[in-house]
C-alpha cells in the first residue's frame, strides 16, 4: 500500500485528486492535511467521509511539530503539495500571507521529507517523492504568439507568483543540493467542480443565477489556457508514479480562450438551460487588475513525450460539465456565499469529538 500526504486536499484541485485517486486506485492511503482556511471546504469531502482509505487532518503546512507527526505514525511514500494561498487578488492586498504558506510552508515540508527519508547523505528511501504542484503564472506573461515551455525563465508579475516561483526554486534547490527526489508540475488555468466562488466561472455563473453584474477585468481579452481539472489530477498522478526525479513537466489544456468568451459563454449556456431572461447586459468591464498578465500559454510536450499525457477533455464539453456541476450543486454555492460551510465543517469536528 502507497501513502501519499496530500496538502490542501480539502481545496479546489486538492479535493479533485483525492476522488480521482481513491476511484483510481484501490490499494491506497491518503493522509488529507488541510488547515482549513477559507477556501478549505469539508464540505467538499463528505462523499468519501466514510472511506478508510482517507484520513483527514486539520493543520497548517507551517505547523512542524504537527506535520511530523504525520511522518512518524505514517510511512509516507509521495508528498503531494496543493496547499496554496492562490487568489491573486488577494496577494495584492496581502502579500505576507502567501509568503508564508506557500513559500515557507513548502519549505517545511522539503525539510521533514527530507529528514524522514534520508537514510544517508544523498540517499533516500527507495520509491518516494516530493511533488510541488505550482503555476504557468511563474513565467509572467506571453505576447501574441509563442508558448511556456520548462525552459522558459521565470519572470512572475504578481505577489501570488513570486511566492509560487519561490517555492518551485526552494524545490529544485533541494534537489539539486540534497538530492531530495523531487518533481514540480506547472499547471495551466483549471475548471470543474468544487471551485471556490472568487474565481472567475464559479463566479460568473453565481452572479449570472442571481443577475448581479458580471466584473471583467480591463478590455476581458486576457487570455488564458484552461485545462480541466481532472486531466490535470491524472498528469499529477502519471508524474509522481513515471516522472524523471528532479524534472519539471508543464500541464496545458491547448485551450486558450479570452476571458470574455468565458464570461459570454457561460451567459448563453444559462440563458438557453436555465433561464432566459439573463442577458450580455449584466457584463460591467472594471478597472484592471494590477500587473495583469496578458497572456498564458503552455506547451505540455514534454510530459506527452516522456509519459504519454494528454488533455482528454475538450473545453466545449468542460465548460458545459462545470457550468452544470455548479448548477445541479446550488446548495454548494450558497452555503459558501452565505458562509455557512464554515459552520459545517465545524459541526462535523463537533460530532467527531462527541463520538470519540
Amino acid at each position: 500500500m502507497k501513502t501519499y500526504l496530500v496538502t490542501g486536499g480539502a481545496g479546489f484541485i486538492g479535493t479533485n485528486f483525492v476522488y480521482y485517486m481513491l476511484k483510481r486506485y484501490k490499494d491506497i492511503r491518503l493522509i488529507n492535511v488541510d488547515a482549513l482556511t477559507y477556501a478549505g471546504n469539508m464540505e467538499n469531502l463528505t462523499d468519501i467521509k466514510d472511506d478508510q482509505r482517507h484520513i483527514f487532518v486539520q493543520a497548517d503546512i507551517c505547523d512542524s511539530e504537527a506535520i511530523e507527526k504525520l511522518f512518524e505514525k505514517y510511512d509516507i511514500d509521495y508528498v503531494v503539495n496543493f496547499a496554496a494561498e492562490s487568489h491573486v487578488d488577494r496577494s495584492i492586498t496581502n502579500p505576507e500571507i502567501f509568503v508564508q504558506t506557500n513559500v515557507q510552508g513548502t519549505l517545511n515540508l522539503l525539510n521533514l521529507a527530507k529528514k524522514h527519508w534520508m537514510v544517508e547523505d544523498d540517499v533516500y528511501k527507495e520509491g518516494v517523492k516530493f511533488l510541488q504542484v505550482s503555476t504557468d503564472e511563474v513565467y509572467g506573461s506571453l505576447q501574441d504568439t509563442g508558448y511556456f515551455t520548462e525552459t522558459t525563465p521565470l519572470c512572475p508579475h504578481s505577489p501570488y507568483s513570486a511566492s509560487k516561483t519561490a517555492a518551485d526554486c526552494f524545490v529544485q534547490a533541494y534537489h539539486d543540493t540534497y538530492k531530495l527526489p523531487v518533481n514540480i508540475t506547472r499547471c495551466s488555468n483549471n475548471y470543474g467542480p468544487y471551485q471556490f466562488p472568487e474565481k472567475l466561472i464559479p463566479l460568473i455563473i453565481n452572479n449570472t443565477l442571481h443577475h448581479k453584474q458580471l466584473p471583467v477585468y480591463g478590455d476581458g481579452m486576457n487570455i488564458r489556457d484552461w485545462l480541466y481539472v481532472e486531466d490535470h489530477c491524472k498528469a499529477i498522478d502519471m508524474v509522481i508514479n513515471g516522472g524523471r526525479i528532479g524534472e519539471v513537466y508543464n500541464v496545458g489544456g491547448h485551450n486558450e480562450r479570452p476571458n470574455i468568451f468565458i464570461v459570454k459563454t457561460i451567459i448563453a449556456y444559462i440563458k438557453e438551460n436555465v433561464d432566459d431572461s439573463v442577458s450580455e447586459a449584466l457584463i460591467q468591464y472594471v478597472e484592471d487588475r494590477k500587473g495583469h498578465d496578458r497572456r498564458y500559454g503552455i506547451d505540455p510536450s514534454k510530459i506527452k513525450e516522456d509519459l504519454g499525457w494528454y488533455p482528454e477533455t475538450k473545453f466545449e464539453d468542460g465548460i458545459c460539465l462545470t457550468i452544470q456541476w455548479y448548477l445541479d450543486h446550488k446548495k454548494w454555492m450558497e452555503h459558501i456565499t452565505s458562509g455557512a460551510y464554515m459552520e459545517y465543517y465545524q459541526a462535523m469536528y463537533e460530532k467527531k469529538a462527541e463520538d470519540a
